[in-house]
């Protein structure tokens, strides 16, 4: 990063107590009012009624001043966490709290007051306003606290309201997240039953569909992404969503949401499992942060800011090292998990805090966003500050064990993605994902430094990082994405992954590639490509080519999840990851006359595919298995009812059909037909050895894995024809046993096969992976160029092929190149 940047003066930090007597004080911040709160004198002379209009005012201003923030997360100094205590005060001195709430509520509603020209800003962006909301609830929520009567009454005013801004899902959330909905008012069961009679009544769909979005946002934020309800508080609502998911105008993925929120009470949910750790959620809400701990955290965190960047081994960093060790700070998983997650929310608050500043240590000017444009600078001294900090925790050796020491570092990776995941539910596309990437680099750059104690050597380090990579993966978090991308394929940690520990950290890159191509496939299914989505499609192809060209073995064992992952209109995509081929391993010239593909000592050798025939389909549809193997077992059912029943099971319900835009499930025909393939590889080796029970001299022929083929081949409709034909020749790869089993079906099925719509599209198939630029696998070269060369097929007397003068130069055109080549086509080479 450079030279380290100088630690902020006192009273930097949110929270943090004023610099002591006689030190300069800082400048106020811009648009800050003059005067912290209304003194004693002023405040007794003016009337109960006064008072409140003045606190609604100044909280009308700190709300436009920063708008984006959350009223939880504020220092207790902050101008709005004094205008709603003045709101709560002058309530309880004029006896009127239900008064009171009856304002702050129906204010909740009115659009807020614009400081550039007084008018009232658009309706539609009162519960957009971060600050305003919380704040209003938490206003709402401390009167009921102080009055039973105005808890039932707000109860009654959420439930019986006609406005559909009622049913704002934001607003709910944070009345529900402030405690609004106390034992006083009868606790949530009102709400449950106002929400589920709503989401039932299909006479006014409109206002269903307000009502079901709402409860699917509670079930999401508040049973399942940052706890605050336990699931049987929503049961009437969960039951109202589960028979609403069959209509078309609910969300998708809704019956699911349901019953992972049910099951949130007895196991964790798997899609956060990277985000928990046993017993441990206490510390993650700051609403039940101890009275003044975020002050003494922001006051330890300022001392480190002083003394950190002192030289290495001053005697000042270890006794605060050692103090803060020995603190209760860190002394229980609960205070430990409270303490890493206000570090983190006081970082980066200040970060985001410095954008309008002018200028400053640290301000990071000249940074550009992905499409070239300027950034406004920030100081990232809180962030640095940070990690510096996690880091020498967790290499403190003399004072921990290990073990203690790992689970540290864990914490401090999931305090900062629950922060970012918190941030972006709320900021939504104002969310700034820079302080974020800073503080993972930080820590990415000082845990790879080399050191006795604890370093990025250790499998537990990697396996931290991903699990945070995950958590805060492009569908989470879309703002994050190419900073995440640059963190997957960061220097500190994807060469340790792919090198370290035998491979132990393949299993963790690949659910990242996996997670990187889901987040992109509806995009590229559907050509949406605006420049951002295709700055992102071109980087992860570029993290694709050094893969391939430095570990093109992690390509080969993990073809097969990708290719699930990859749309069939990406073609140079999955190319570049089916032309990977072992790097002990030299191709063979697919060029060569007469090349006996059958006679290379490879052949016979079974490919390395970690996710492969065995588990594909036991994840995926473990009875379907089961069917399978019976069938290619005993041929039973007969073969026309077997398929039948295969076709529909692969065959997406409308629903899901239109949500993913094919009518049938891509992955689990890859996984029928790599089991297949599989079975008949193993029968075409027991035929080599001449065993009796192997069948016949031609291997292909009269063996049941092929007659699932050819039968598939024929029933299937033109778009089921090309996801099973494409499944097949994701098998085309470098010379293996797969490579040659799979290259023989496709010829079988030419020369077998009676219809000419089938010959074509596996023609398509091929053509089209071999139009597009290089790399082109392999086995496809070798199968295509057998296709044309060898009379068996007779593919030039087909029609097709002269169909029209376009369409028949492009042949001749390929098959010149494939026939006489200029350059072998083994280098692997994105053009």
């Amino acid at each position: 990063f450079g030279a380290p940047p100088p630690p902020p003066p006192p009273g930097a930090y949110p929270g943090q107590p004023p610099p002591p007597p006689g030190a300069p004080q800082p400048p106020p911040p811009p648009g800050a009012p003059e005067h912290a709160g209304l003194d004693a004198m002023a405040s007794a002379e003016l009337s109960a009624a006064d008072r409140t209009r003045v606190a609604f005012a100044r909280l009308d201003a700190a709300c436009v001043s920063d708008p984006a923030a959350n009223f939880v997360l504020l220092p207790e100094s902050h101008e709005a966490r004094a205008a709603v205590a003045e709101i709560v005060a002058a309530a309880i001195a004029a006896d009127a709290v239900v008064a009171s709430a009856r304002e702050v509520f129906q204010r909740s509603y009115e659009p807020p007051l614009s400081v550039e020209t007084g008018q009232r800003l658009n309706a539609h962006t009162v519960t957009s306003r971060r600050l305003r909301r919380t704040a209003h609830a938490a206003a709402l929520a401390a009167l009921c606290r102080r009055s039973r009567a105005a808890a039932s009454e707000v109860s009654v005013w959420v439930t019986s309201a006609s406005d559909d801004r009622a049913l704002d899902k934001a607003w709910i959330e944070s009345l529900v997240r402030a405690g609004v909905f106390s034992e006083a008012s009868g606790g949530l069961s009102a709400l449950d039953d106002h929400l589920s009679q709503i989401i039932a009544d299909t006479s006014n769909a409109a206002r269903a569909a307000l009502a079901t979005a709402c409860g699917a946002y509670l079930a999401q934020h508040c049973v399942l992404v940052e706890p605050c309800v336990a699931h049987e508080e929503l049961r009437a609502t969960l039951d109202a969503l589960a028979a609403a998911a069959p209509r078309d105008s609910s969300p998708v993925g809704l019956a699911r949401l349901v019953e992972r929120a049910r099951a949130a009470g007895e196991k964790k949910d798997p899609s956060n499992a990277s985000l928990s750790s046993p017993g441990q959620n206490a510390g993650r809400d700051a609403s039940t942060d101890p009275p003044g701990l975020r002050e003494t955290v922001a006051k330890l965190f300022d001392e480190w800011a002083r003394v950190a960047d002192l030289p290495a081994g001053d005697a000042a960093i270890e006794t605060f090292l050692v103090g803060l060790a020995n603190s209760e700070l860190l002394q229980n998983d609960e205070q430990q998990e409270r303490f890493l997650r206000i570090l983190v929310e006081l970082a980066v608050t200040h970060c985001l805090g410095s954008e309008s500043a002018k200028g400053g240590a640290g301000a990071g000017a000249g940074a550009k966003a992905p499409d070239g444009t300027s950034l406004p600078p920030l100081s990232f001294v809180a962030v640095d500050a940070f990690t510096r900090l996690v880091s020498s925790l967790c290499r403190r050796g003399e004072d921990k064990p290990l073990d203690t020491r790992l689970v540290l570092l864990s914490r401090a990776l999931v305090a900062v993605a629950r922060t970012a995941t918190r941030d972006v539910d709320e900021r939504g596309a104002a969310f700034n994902p820079r302080p974020y990437h800073r503080a993972l680099v930080g820590l990415m750059s000082e845990m790879h430094a080399p050191d006795t104690a604890l370093d990025a050597s250790h499998p537990h380090v990697l396996s931290a990082f991903a699990g945070a990579l995950l958590a805060m993966r492009p569908n989470r978090i879309p703002g994050f994405a190419f900073a995440w991308l640059e963190l997957v394929s960061h220097r500190c940690f994807l060469p340790r992954l792919l090198l370290d520990h035998d491979r132990q950290g393949w299993p963790l890159l690949r659910r990242l590639l996996v997670a990187a191509l889901t987040f992109l496939e509806p995009f590229l299914r559907q050509s949406a490509l605006t420049e951002t989505v295709r700055l992102l499609y071109r980087g992860t192809l570029r993290l694709l080519l050094v893969l391939l060209h430095d570990f093109p073995e992690f390509l080969c064992d993990h073809h097969f999840d990708l290719c699930d992952v990859i749309p069939p209109n990406c073609i140079q995509m999955r190319n570049l990851v089916l032309s990977a081929f072992p790097r002990n391993m030299r191709l063979p010239d697919p060029f060569t006359p007469n090349l006996k593909v059958d006679l290379l000592p490879e052949i016979s050798l079974l490919p390395r595919v970690i996710s492969g025939a065995e588990c594909a389909l036991q994840l995926r549809a473990p009875k379907l298995r089961n069917e399978l193997d019976t069938f290619l077992d005993s041929r039973t059912p007969s073969i026309d009812v077997f398929v039948e029943n295969l076709r529909e099971r692969v065959t997406l319900d409308p629903r899901t059909a239109a949500a993913r835009g094919a009518s049938y499930d891509a992955p689990l025909v890859n996984a029928v037909v790599l089991r297949c393939g599989a079975r008949g590889v193993a029968a075409a080796a027991a035929a080599r050895k001449g065993d009796p029970k192997a069948g016949g001299k031609n291997p292909m022929s009269n063996t049941a894995p092929m007659e699932v083929f050819q039968k598939l081949a024929t029933d299937l409709d033109p778009e089921g024809r090309y996801v099973f034909l494409n499944a097949i020749a994701n098998q085309l790869r470098f010379p293996n046993s797969h490579t040659h089993y799979f290259s023989c079906v496709l010829l079988y099925l030419f020369a077998e096969c009676n219809s000419e719509a089938v010959r074509e599209q596996i023609t398509r198939v091929l053509l089209e992976r071999l139009i597009v630029n290089r790399p082109h696998p392999w086995g496809l070269l070798i199968t295509f160029i057998e296709l044309i060369k060898n009379p068996r097929y007779a593919f030039w007397d087909r029609a097709f092929t002269r169909c029209a003068p376009d369409i028949e130069r492009l042949f001749e055109s390929v098959a010149r190149s494939c026939i006489a080549p200029t350059k072998p086509e083994e280098d692997g080479t994105v053009v």
